[in-house]
């Protein structure tokens, strides 16, 4: 998204890298020139600090250089599942991407840092792995941030690292969702955190979010819309009811993570099978469905797809890049049901999951999910005007213009 003379539109791979990066920046916003700006990256990006011989490299490499280029005011990356799955097994290599991140040539101008790492992965109940990073221009006065505990802002200082037990930090609200959230009382590694900032008077909150995946295409196909739509739903809906209740003043908010987002299976697959037939393939023990075939009717009956649990397999890729994916987004229906609390700018860009893990086929997805656009910026309605107003020169410079960079790094 472009914010410029008052115009208002998306913009996709600008800065966009090579080969097997091609899937680090996916679109971006960049604010005025004459007015604050900032910049917003979010995606599962956990594992580019637990696999850094060449990801966190080629990573940090593409992130250095949006900084230079668009050089913003005030910048928040959000991650999740930082640290990877193997949580345990990566913890140095989290601490060397956080110290190389603050004490890196490209960031010397933000003197002021806020890091929070969710790493106290020893606690089930609590821990999401989710990391928020905040990074501050020299040029950026008179920023403050909100003690939730104390119920007051206090001017940001200096640089600061907070990790393990962030429930007892009073500058964020953490939360993971209750256990009857999670499919199967199942728990997994899902939550979320808020920050809130004020420059110049003017308030808005930040949340780093994570939702539920589809656990099995098999189950995802079976109604419309899947089960587990019905459960981002309810978490998302838990998420936005705690940051507008009673507790604090309300103030604009912005929400961007992994959403987890899907297109409706059973829409996506009637469509792209309307004219193949069906073959279901049985467990011998259980006569459980375990697998899918979906075959042309002519055509030597080629197989156009496969569908298992944690197989997605379509012969013609190119269906879900074409036009960025356009013809898809119909399909795209879970924000649907929010409309009247969150706003989305325009998607230009093709879906952001699931790219290959293989840094040398970074322009392909795996055959593993339905493609879709899992990570998203969200916000609420009153900050999405007073980001036009600013953008068209009716508000005066009292709140950042922010400026979002996508992020679809997805799970290295």
């Amino acid at each position: 998204m472009l914010l410029e003379k008052g115009k208002c539109v998306r913009c996709s791979s600008l800065g966009m890298p090579k080969g097997g990066d091609a899937r680090a920046l996916a679109s971006f916003c960049l604010a005025p020139r004459n007015t604050l700006s900032a910049a917003t990256k979010t995606g599962s990006s956990g594992r580019v600090p637990c696999r850094p011989e060449n990801l966190q490299k080629n990573w940090l490499r593409e992130f250095y250089q949006v900084v230079h280029t668009h050089k913003p005011h005030f910048m928040a990356l959000h991650c999740q599942e930082f640290g990877g799955k193997n949580y345990e097994a990566s913890m140095s290599h989290v601490d060397k991407f956080v110290k190389e991140l603050l004490s890196s040539d490209a960031m010397k101008d933000y003197n002021r840092a806020r890091v929070y790492l969710d790493e106290n992965y020893k606690s089930q109940e609590h821990f999401t792995a989710l990391g928020s990073f905040y990074f501050l221009h020299e040029s950026l006065k008179n920023i403050y941030q909100f003690d939730f505990k104390a119920k007051k802002y206090k001017k940001v200082t200096g640089k600061e690292i907070y990790s393990d037990t962030l429930e007892s930090t009073p500058m964020l609200e953490k939360e993971k969702f209750p256990q009857d959230y999670f499919p199967e009382c199942k728990w997994s590694r899902k939550g979320f955190i808020r920050t809130r900032w004020c420059i110049t008077d003017c308030a808005f909150d930040l949340v780093n979010i994570h939702l539920f995946h589809d656990a099995s295409n098999l189950i995802a196909w079976e109604t419309s819309p899947s089960v587990y739509s019905g459960i981002r739903h309810k978490a998302l809906g838990y998420v936005l009811d705690r940051i507008i209740d009673q507790r604090f003043e309300k103030v604009s908010y912005f929400v961007f993570g992994d959403f987890n987002f899907r297109l409706d299976a059973k829409a996506v697959v009637e469509t792209l099978c309307a004219k193949a037939t069906m073959q279901t393939i049985r467990a011998a023990d259980t006569n459980e469905v375990v697998k899918l075939i979906f075959r042309e009717s002519d055509n030597d009956r080629k197989v156009m797809l496969q569908l298992e649990k944690k197989l997605f397999d379509y012969f013609n890729q190119d269906v879900f890049r074409d036009n960025n994916g356009t013809a898809l987004l119909e399909f795209d229906r879970e924000l649907s049901v929010f409309k009247d609390r969150l706003y989305e700018l325009d998607i230009s860009f093709p879906p952001s999951y699931p790219y290959s893990e293989d840094s040398s086929q970074g322009k392909q997805y795996m055959n593993t999910r339905c493609p879709a656009w899992c990570d998203r910026i969200l916000m609420s309605h009153s900050a999405k005007e007073l980001i036009l107003k600013v953008s068209m020169g009716l508000q005066p410079l009292c709140f950042p213009c922010i400026a979002f960079i996508f992020n679809t790094v997805r799970k290295f």
